[in-house]
């Protein structure tokens, strides 16, 4: 399971005045997938949270916008692990209608203590789950 694939409905909500998406959405498409992938390992975000004391943030992401993507659509979000350091996940995401590319992200992804917001060492368990799905 190297890509996981999350539908996403475009709301009005998600749209200018002209039907389309607006571009700080796409950050909001992103992390949902990134989300329920997470979830689809096993892993919980507030369990890891509560058990392992450790969050994940977004240290860095990079956006592209090939197509604009218009109000009502119902489009999927793709999402890869390219890399896995000590600390650090590195995503490629892309938003697709069909096979058609409209945006593409790479993501970057810290693991970091919950209490001191400090880069922290993925857990064993964690570490383990996500080698097996690495690109």
């Amino acid at each position: 399971m190297n890509e996981f694939r999350w539908p996403v409905r475009i709301y009005y909500e998600n749209t200018d005045a002209g039907g389309v998406v607006y571009h700080a959405e796409y950050l909001k498409f992103y992390e949902r997938a990134r989300t329920e992938w997470l979830r689809s390992l096993g892993l919980e975000q507030p369990v890891l949270r509560s058990q392992e004391g450790v969050v994940f943030v977004v240290r860095g992401i990079q956006l592209k916008y090939v197509q604009p993507a218009r109000f009502n659509e119902l489009l999927e979000v793709s999402s890869r692990l390219l890399e896995l350091g000590r600390s650090r996940l590195v995503f490629e995401q892309k938003l697709l209608r069909g096979a058609e590319l409209l945006n593409q992200a790479t993501v970057e992804v810290a693991c970091v203590a919950d209490t001191t917001f400090k880069p922290k060492a993925l857990p064993v368990p964690i570490r383990q789950r996500l080698e097996k799905v690495l690109a």
